[in-house]
């Protein structure tokens, strides 16, 4: 089977763990079956959710949703609701600017036509408020974004906004659907959905038990610049699903990482010391993890110098990576973690 194969039936995987869970707006399920998984849980609202910002109010059931960061729009289809507005992914995203789980879900809850699909904006610049606005949102969902305090308290004119709980792109994949699932009175639902999501995780775990207590340093490196390695820290969500799946962090990873920091780098003279049993990382193309290799000072980093490295190079499966939601958990499971095993092994 080759990876477009393996691609396409971790997404139908996807799909079916959902349908399995999630609420069904639009769908052609029996009648009572899908009312019952459209409406909001009992005394769902009025709900406050604390963040990082302050608290936040929802009065009501918000019929209109916007989403920022790269993967609240996943937690509220996984959850039936489409948004109205959800972050460009202008890295790793298809011609749409979406994924392909996304549009996957998109299809099944009977809205993956043009006129109901959300619209798309880039927030390469910062949040876009005045597009977001003329959207006319009664909930801003930002959990795992990177908005600033500014920028909340201009998105918070617009409509109220649930902005991550400490920090800027760190919040792990449990806690924002958690979060979601309040903002949008489905925390029952958002429950069985982390449940399925975790079955699959725990599966994962038993199906590659050579990852557990493996030391990890996920690192960013490019062909561009190789002067310095960056690190990726411990609540970084990508490095926190490979602590799911029983991986450690190596020792240099702390050194590298300054408080509160979700990201950090390391003088390219200092590859040495970075001792890990694994290093991972992403490549624009297939031959970068040999660039790396052959530098002088990057190629010194002990795992790649072993031969335990894996650079990951298609760009889809690198956003399903950084971004783990219950729609991209299954592409990763499928397609990144047998190469992580390969790189452990030292294949």
């Amino acid at each position: 089977m080759n990876r477009r194969t393996r691609l396409g039936s971790a997404l139908a995987a996807a799909l079916a763990a959902t349908t399995l869970t999630a609420c069904q707006t639009g769908s052609t399920q029996d009648a009572e079956q899908v009312a019952a998984r459209t409406s909001v849980d009992a005394d769902a609202f009025p709900v406050t959710i604390t963040h990082a910002f302050g608290r936040t109010t929802i009065e009501q059931e918000p019929e209109r949703v916007a989403t920022l960061g790269w993967s609240d729009q996943d937690n509220a289809v996984a959850l039936g609701v489409v948004p109205v507005g959800a972050t460009k992914l202008t890295w790793g995203g298809n011609e749409r600017g979406s994924s392909d789980w996304f549009d996957a879900r998109l299809a099944e809850l009977g809205a993956a036509s043009e006129s109901r699909r959300p619209v798309r904006y880039d927030d390469s610049d910062g949040a876009p408020v005045e597009e977001i606005a003329r959207l006319d949102p009664d909930v801003i969902l930002a959990t795992n974004s990177g908005i600033t305090r500014q920028e909340y308290a201009k998105l918070s004119k617009i409509a109220p906004v649930v902005a991550y709980p400490e920090a800027p792109w760190t919040t792990p994949w449990q806690q924002s659907l958690e979060m979601v699932g309040k903002a949008l009175g489905r925390s029952s639902i958002a429950e069985e959905v982390a449940a399925e999501a975790q079955a699959q995780i725990v599966g994962a775990r038993q199906d590659h038990p050579e990852l557990v207590g493996t030391s990890l340093i996920f690192g960013y490196l490019t062909t561009a610049d190789l002067s310095t390695i960056g690190i990726y820290a411990p609540q970084d969500p990508r490095v926190s699903f490979l602590h799911d799946l029983g991986m450690v962090d190596a020792p240099a990873v702390a050194d590298a990482i300054e408080p509160g920091q979700f990201y950090g780098t390391v003088s390219a003279e200092r590859a040495g010391q970075l001792q890990s049993d694994v290093f991972l990382t992403w490549s624009e193309s297939p031959g970068d993890l040999k660039t790396f290799a052959d530098n002088p000072l990057i190629g010194r980093v002990p795992a790649i110098e072993s031969g335990h490295a894996y650079a990951e190079d298609d760009k889809q499966v690198a956003l399903a990576v950084t971004n783990p939601t219950p729609l991209s958990i299954p592409v990763i499971i499928e397609e990144f973690v047998p190469e992580v095993a390969r790189a452990v092994a030292g294949s």
